[in-house]
């Protein structure tokens, strides 16, 4: 009951990343710069979940260094994409394209590490694909839509899938503790998310980050709560059924987007949402099967 707790708290948490974002960009708050506060926020919630459990205990950098090298890619470079994408496509169509991290992850782990396919693969890409369609005839979008928006949010999906791919390769019985592994990544994508915005912002990235702490305070919380949960679920229960919960994110973003943004401002409708549930049972079915 913990497991499905943890893995259903952790595609809540996901899908209000994309919201809270959206929220905050409405606020004025620049992209780039909530992207470095939701880093560090995510970063600082990490650490203290780590050390709260007593998990702040020595060891290997041998251990550790994977985790550094992910983090700084996913969700590091990932969440400049991310914000991007939340600000020219929108929470929901955001976190729809991001849903399909599960099927191609599937696709790469069948290209990279040779894994056989399964028949659930087909038809949950069959499912993702129609999802597709579904969201690329829609009626109503967004004032401030861009298809710029869903390329990004696709490479993001991309990332997260080669990261989900990473860790099973090198997830041991010497792994770090979960939560450790998680302050490590979150840290890692801080730093590198910082970096990237004082080299591009120069001396206005200080004030703009300091701007943007308040409107993306909500989106750092639910970042490092995010991954805990979800880390804490993989630990304690099967592959097969936390990564089906988790894939409940793009729901959970649409319909927490309909309560906080309003489902006119973010043009929440029938075709958006019939999308958001073909995707999330094509994910759904490749990750239960995986």
């Amino acid at each position: 009951m913990t497991t499905v707790a943890l893995a259903l708290a952790a595609g809540a948490l996901f899908g209000l990343i994309a919201v809270a974002a959206r929220w905050a960009l409405g606020r004025g708050a620049d992209a780039e710069a909530g992207a470095a506060v939701t880093a560090v926020v995510g970063a600082a919630i990490g650490v203290a979940l780590a050390a709260g459990a007593g998990q702040l205990e020595s060891t290997s950098w041998s251990q550790l260094w994977p985790y550094v090298a992910l983090g700084i890619a996913a969700p590091g470079i990932a969440q400049i994409l991310f914000v991007h994408a939340v600000r020219t496509a929108g929470p929901s169509r955001t976190a729809i394209v991001i849903g399909t991290a599960p099927v191609l992850s599937a696709i790469i782990a069948i290209w990279a590490l040779g894994e056989r396919p399964h028949f659930a693969l087909g038809i949950g890409t069959a499912l993702i694909v129609l999802g597709g369609i579904a969201l690329a005839w829609e009626s109503a979008r967004p004032a401030e839509f861009r298809a710029i928006g869903l390329a990004l949010a696709l490479a993001c999906a991309i990332l997260f899938a080669t990261r989900d791919n990473l860790l099973r390769a090198i997830a041991d019985e010497e792994a770090p503790p979960v939560l450790l592994a998680s302050a490590v990544s979150l840290g890692a994508a801080a730093v590198a998310v910082l970096l990237y915005v004082g080299a591009r912002q120069g001396t206005r990235a200080r004030r703009r980050i300091s701007s943007a702490f308040l409107p993306f305070l909500p989106a750092g919380i639910a970042l490092g709560l995010a991954y805990a949960a979800l880390l804490a679920a993989f630990d304690r229960g099967e592959v097969t059924l936390v990564a089906p919960l988790n894939a409940t994110q793009s729901l959970w973003a649409i319909g927490l987007a309909a309560l906080v943004i309003g489902r006119r401002a973010d043009a929440i409708g029938r075709r958006l949402v019939f999308a958001g549930v073909l995707v999330v049972a094509g994910s759904a079915l490749v990750a239960a099967f995986r």
